[in-house]
């Protein structure tokens, strides 16, 4: 009797996650796609890529750390040019692995930008640019990037 009450209930979980399934899919022109609202729910917004870039402020060469005011000059000079229309900055705490195979922990800035999908082609080479100027100016090991498909309405 357990038994059957157990099928029971897992044949209703799964009949629930699949009325419940999220069914809208934004891309950026490949394979990848990403589920953002049930079926029944109304999809609103223009297809965006959200790419955030983590940056840390040790450096590896044992230099003085990137301070505030030296990071939203760098903000102002490198990247506000190539995204005038707007950003964000979140402060952070970051924990890595460096290439000598270390755990290092240190202060961080999470930037995340906002575009168009169709843009996409257009703003990597910009970003890749942001991202190389920031391991060139305070002697960094890297900044780690990451693209998110998804769905914007303003």
């Amino acid at each position: 009797m357990k038994q059957r009450t157990l099928l029971a209930g897992v044949g209703a979980a799964i009949a629930v996650l699949a009325v419940a399934a999220p069914t809208a899919q934004a891309g950026l022109g490949t394979d990848r796609t990403v589920s953002i609202a049930p079926a029944t729910t109304a999809v609103r917004g223009e297809r965006y890529v959200e790419t955030r870039l983590f940056f840390g402020t040790e450096r590896p060469d044992g230099g003085p750390d990137v301070t505030d005011a030296q990071f939203m000059a760098f903000v102002d000079r490198h990247v506000t040019p190539g995204f005038p229309d707007g950003l964000t900055i979140q402060e952070g705490r970051g924990q890595w692995r460096d290439s000598r195979g270390a755990i290092e922990r240190e202060r961080s800035y999470e930037l995340i930008l906002l575009y168009p999908a169709s843009e996409a082609s257009r703003r990597f080479p910009v970003i890749e640019a942001i991202r190389d100027a920031y391991v060139r100016s305070y002697t960094q090991d890297s900044v780690a990037r990451l693209d998110e498909p998804t769905l914007a309405d303003f």
